[in-house]
């Protein structure tokens, strides 16, 4: 019992000096540069690609788009939904549902 007494107060000791060591540590913020896709390639289809041209040539190439897999529309607006809510991609909500519909138009890797 007084053995598990020590090594409890033997952690319990431990614990703060390894936060001490950790918080001495300065925090050092470093600049990064990101590479946008670099593309006069734009998405076939017209005025049904306006809503996707307008909206996400920005961050994601045409190419890079077009070759993935065919998707369920299902699918296409969660993907949609998560770039707008977590990566606050800034699209309006009368242009999502363009946008799905002509995603899950795509044949896979056209």
């Amino acid at each position: 019992m007084l053995r598990n007494l020590w090594i409890a107060a033997g952690l319990l000791c431990a614990v703060p000096m390894a936060w001490t060591v950790r918080a001495a540590t300065p925090f050092e913020l470093k600049s990064v540069s990101v590479d946008l896709p670099d593309s006069d390639r734009m998405f076939p289809g017209g005025a049904e690609a306006d809503a996707i041209n307008n909206n996400c040539l920005a961050c994601h190439s045409a190419g890079m788009v077009l070759n993935q897999p065919a998707l369920s529309k299902d699918v296409w607006t969660a993907v949609v939904n998560k770039m707008i809510k977590t990566y606050k991609a800034p699209v309006v909500p009368e242009d999502v549902g363009p946008i799905v519909d002509y995603l899950a138009k795509l044949p896979a890797g056209k």
